[in-house]
């Protein structure tokens, strides 16, 4: 970590409002499309909104850094501070800063996050898929205003929907990645629908979904699927986080 990155995440971490250690999350996934999903998170925000699930926006403005807005009224600059990688494994800390501005808090609130995402792979299922486990530290320095509102009304609420967001966004990862090894060619088609991913990282989640194909169909002999239809798949991923008259739109659209 460079000393800039160092300096900026001391100070948060020494002014945090509110520290929540999510519990750890268990999930069938291909370890490789995990860490293409942590390396390149706007390339799975824009699945999401090709599949119309999320109103979430991330979009690169460098190097890792990207800029947020979540689509309720927070928005923001995040940026990968340090990257540490290990064979079956690796640690991820992210600085943010953002603001909020809706009915939840009479005035704005402006703060800064660090974000320590720690990942490994767990023990695999007992039909033989792949499983990962993740667990998310997060530190909450909040401005002025914002620390009396976060710590007497919002920290319950911040809390459980914190929880909340990394257990579905574990069960989209497992999702996509069982499409990966049934379904390969699909994704490949998908992923060339990705119209905010840069080409080459396009083409590296189409790659890698032919990879997980082919490792999971050696683990476990498992036949790939005759359809390769991208519109069959937008639909099955979708099916979990669409409300049913979305749902049927989305099947309509085929």
């Amino acid at each position: 970590m460079d000393e800039q990155d160092r300096q900026a995440i001391q100070e948060s971490l020494q002014s945090t409002t509110l520290y929540r250690r999510l519990p750890v999350e268990l999930f069938a996934c291909d370890g490789n499309l995990l860490g293409f999903s942590l390396d390149k998170p706007e390339a799975i925000v824009d699945i999401w909104r090709l599949l119309g699930i999320s109103r979430l926006s991330l979009d690169p403005t460098g190097p890792d850094q990207w800029q947020f807005a979540d689509g309720y009224g927070t928005v923001g600059q995040l940026q990968l501070a340090y990257r540490e990688r290990k064979q079956t494994g690796g640690m991820l800390v992210f600085h943010g800063k953002g603001a909020y501005k809706g009915p939840l808090s009479p005035k704005n609130l402006t703060g800064g996050c660090v974000l320590m995402i720690r990942y490994r792979e767990a023990e695999p299922t007992v039909d033989g898929r792949l499983r990962q486990a993740i667990q998310v530290d997060a530190f909450l320095d909040m401005d002025g205003i914002g620390l009396e509102i976060v710590t007497r009304t919002l920290q319950p609420l911040i809390a459980r929907s914190a929880a909340a967001n990394l257990h579905e966004i574990c069960l989209f990862m497992s999702s996509l990645s069982d499409a990966a090894a049934s379904n390969p060619e699909g994704v490949a088609r998908l992923a060339n629908r990705l119209k905010r991913t840069v080409p080459i990282d396009r083409q590296a989640l189409a790659t890698i979904a032919r990879e997980t194909a082919q490792r999971q169909k050696v683990k476990t002999d498992m036949p790939l699927e005759q359809t390769a239809s991208p519109d069959q798949l937008r639909v099955d991923l979708a099916a979990r986080w669409l409300p049913a008259d979305d749902l049927q739109n989305l099947q309509l659209q085929q």
